[in-house]
């Protein structure tokens, strides 16, 4: 383990909490999942940043002056053979860098202790179920102790703050090892699609979850830990779902199939959408409405760049895409107007009614503001087309070099009157992570083609 890599973040987020302050940070809670029986534990994310630890039961805390305390489970050999091995707070200084560990037994007794002094307690606000309950009663024998000199906390302060920003630049390590989940991933998805095409031209049944299971036995060979989230696989009309799940719909000849699946790999996710034909052949109308999605992302892709704002990629997609639903006949230019009334009244809605994009790292929706944070004060209001609610806007993020984030623009086409029948029940998206850079932006998904011509090649191997 690299613990420089960790003692330089906790010596950052230390500079920025101030000598006054202190911050608590406890791990993931285990879930149980049925009678004894925990659901696979995944430690917090910010957590892990801090520490690069993965055990349960486990709290950080960094006081201002860049001290770190950790505490964890102790050794204890007789539950180490039913549940694996502990590190123990003997060897955590050595392991992890910190400076001091105790066992997690001696949380309540060493807390009131760290906490004197402080003038604010930094920890993460409504991320974890009791933690402000635990923050007061490790203040209340402070409050009690004050005209003794004791000194208490006299603010609270929400550490997912500084910690987002601080997650939300990744540096070279973290983009390393997000390429590498990329490549994973990638591998999985153009396993699956060539093992889809191969089963149907041996005449075999084909069900969603025979391509999970690929999904899963290619991100697994490879070392991932997980999957990043629960994959979407989704055959035919299913695909206009947009969070469906793997589950046993028969894949048919001659449908789409949409499979959004990404692996986590050493705490970092990854996040790819590809749509292909079933039998390896885009038809007509599926070739038609591919190439409007895959242009739209083109269009994202040239908007995303180190200056740009968040939300440009996605008015590039949207403008694509509204274009090409007047020009395939989806929208009546007689009864939607021109293409300016098409966005300002968005009526694309019926068809793409998703954002283009979200930031990516340690979690799948990652961490991190949407608005740029010299300008929250800048606001105005309008009036949304569809709803008639009030919405304020505020300046979206100016992207800089490092950040993460996807690209996934699509259009579901569901049966409804006025929608020609030749596109009915077609669900179409395209999803690449991207690293934003002075030049523009580095595609690290693209391992798995997205032009027809590439996935019809692929697909025949």
């Amino acid at each position: 383990m690299n613990t420089s890599l960790y003692a330089q973040r906790r010596a950052a987020l230390a500079k920025t909490i101030g000598p006054g302050g202190i911050a608590i940070l406890p791990t993931a809670p285990e879930q149980q999942r049925n009678r004894d029986s925990d659901f696979l534990f995944r430690h917090d994310s910010y957590f892990y940043y801090l520490t690069g630890f993965t055990e349960p039961k486990a709290w950080l805390v960094i006081s201002g002056n860049g001290k770190s305390t950790l505490f964890c489970q102790p050794k204890d050999l007789e539950r180490e053979i039913w549940d694996g091995y502990r590190l123990g707070p003997d060897a955590a200084p050595e392991t992890l860098g910190v400076d001091a560990a105790f066992s997690v037994a001696e949380l309540d007794k060493q807390l009131p202790a760290l906490l004197d002094g402080a003038e604010s307690v930094w920890y993460p606000f409504a991320t974890h179920t009791g933690l402000e309950s635990r923050i007061d009663g490790w203040l209340g024998p402070l409050r009690a102790r004050v005209r003794y000199g004791t000194l208490c906390p006299q603010q609270q302060r929400d550490l997912c703050g500084p910690l987002d920003e601080m997650r939300l630049i990744k540096d070279a390590h973290e983009q390393d090892v997000m390429r590498r989940a990329s490549d994973i991933s990638a591998g999985a998805h153009v396993r699956t699609m060539q093992r889809c095409a191969a089963m149907l031209r041996a005449g075999q049944e084909v069900r969603e979850y025979h391509l999970d299971a690929e999904l899963l036995h290619e991100f697994r060979r490879h070392g991932s830990q997980y999957p990043a989230y629960g994959s979407i696989v989704a055959a035919g009309a299913n695909a206009c779902v947009l969070h469906y799940r793997a589950d046993a719909g028969r894949v048919q000849n001659g449908e789409l199939v949409l499979i959004d699946a990404g692996c986590e790999l050493d705490g970092y996710a990854s996040d790819i959408t590809r749509t292909f034909p079933a039998n390896g052949v885009f038809s007509g109308p599926q070739k038609t409405l591919y190439e409007l999605v895959l242009a739209s992302q083109e269009a994202a892709i040239a908007a995303t760049k180190a200056g740009a704002r968040f939300t440009d990629p996605h008015d590039a997609t949207v403008k694509v895409l509204a274009q090409g639903m007047l020009d395939v006949g989806l929208l009546d230019k007689n009864t939607v107007g021109t293409l300016d009334d098409v966005i300002e009244k968005r009526a694309y809605f019926p068809f793409y009614m998703h954002r283009t994009g979200h930031w990516l790292g340690m979690d799948v929706h990652d961490c991190g503001a949407y608005t740029e944070p010299g300008e929250i004060g800048q606001v105005s209001e309008r009036k949304d087309a569809l709803t008639g609610e009030t919405i304020k806007n505020r300046p979206a993020r100016i992207l800089r070099s490092g950040m993460v984030l996807t690209i996934e623009p699509g259009i579901y086409v569901r049966p409804a009157p006025g929608v020609p029948e030749p596109f009915h029940n077609i669900g179409i998206r395209i999803e690449d992570d991207a690293i934003v850079s002075d030049a523009g932006c580095e595609l690290i998904t693209r391992g798995v083609p997205v032009g027809v011509a590439e996935i019809e090649a692929l697909m025949r191997s």
